[in-house]
């Protein structure tokens, strides 16, 4: 397990874990911290021993959002304060936008930037503990397009607007009613994160890949824009080894073993 900027990262059969370390603030993300992620989900991207991507936090939260804390110097000027926006967007794009599955184990609270984050993720498993919201009526300000988005692919525009319009924070149940939880684990959010990361690391990555293409393609109305980049997808998944095997292991009646390529 390495650990840099308070944030830890470990890796087991595929499995990577990326986990927000400053749990004195539960977690709460500073621009360094807001850095480090989009860093390391670029990063990534084109590794292919890594199958699926946990984000979580460590001792009992998630993250309560940013660190405000750091906002006077950080956003002293305007300058200072788009380079903490910029930050902050980048790392939400590089885990929207990373090629591997991602899920976020939010248990605890899971609120503001915090919230924002989990929902960059491609799905998100709680516990009994889990609190989810976006405070954003109550700090004065307003969500930013992008992750309004990423609210509203999750849970809908009326239900997305009952989270921004009251600020609340939400019990484990109503997430999950409201489409901001997609599993409860009784095991606790990591180890469900776990179970479910496993099970996908089984599976064939580039099916998964173009799956992810062709999904996001469609729920940002691109599927013209993109046509290209997700025939190519498929045409890659077809001319795969992975293909090959998943018939051959048919055939065979064994589990197939796929390998990226």
């Amino acid at each position: 397990m390495a650990e840099t900027d308070d944030v830890l990262v470990s890796q087991q059969e595929g499995i990577v874990t990326v986990a927000l370390n400053k749990p004195a603030k539960r977690n709460a993300v500073s621009f360094a911290m807001w850095r480090r992620l989009g860093e390391l989900f670029t990063g990534f991207r084109e590794r292919a021993d890594v199958r699926v991507v946990i984000l979580t936090g460590t001792e009992g939260n998630f993250s309560a959002g940013a660190d405000i804390s750091e906002f006077p110097a950080r956003r002293e000027s305007a300058d200072a304060a788009k380079a903490y926006s910029e930050a902050g967007r980048a790392a939400t794009l590089a885990i929207r936008d990373l090629p591997q599955p991602t899920i976020a184990a939010a248990h605890g609270y899971c609120v503001g930037g915090g919230c924002g984050l989990a929902l960059a993720c491609d799905m998100r498993v709680g516990d009994a503990t889990t609190k989810m919201g976006i405070p954003a009526a109550k700090r004065g300000i307003v969500y930013t397009v992008l992750d309004t988005e990423n609210l509203m692919h999750a849970v809908g525009l009326s239900r997305a607007k009952l989270v921004l319009f009251t600020g609340r924070v939400f019990p484990v149940a109503e997430c999950r009613t409201m489409g901001l939880l997609d599993e409860i684990s009784e095991a606790g959010a990591l180890e469900g994160a776990r179970i479910l990361a496993r099970d996908m690391a089984e599976r064939a990555p580039l099916s998964q890949r173009g799956a992810k293409i062709t999904m996001a393609a469609i729920a940002r109305g691109e599927v013209a824009a993109r046509a290209a980049e997700i025939a190519e997808a498929q045409r890659i998944a077809a001319a795969s080894d992975d293909y090959r095997e998943a018939t051959q292991s048919f055939l065979e009646k064994r589990r197939p073993v796929f390998r990226g390529r």
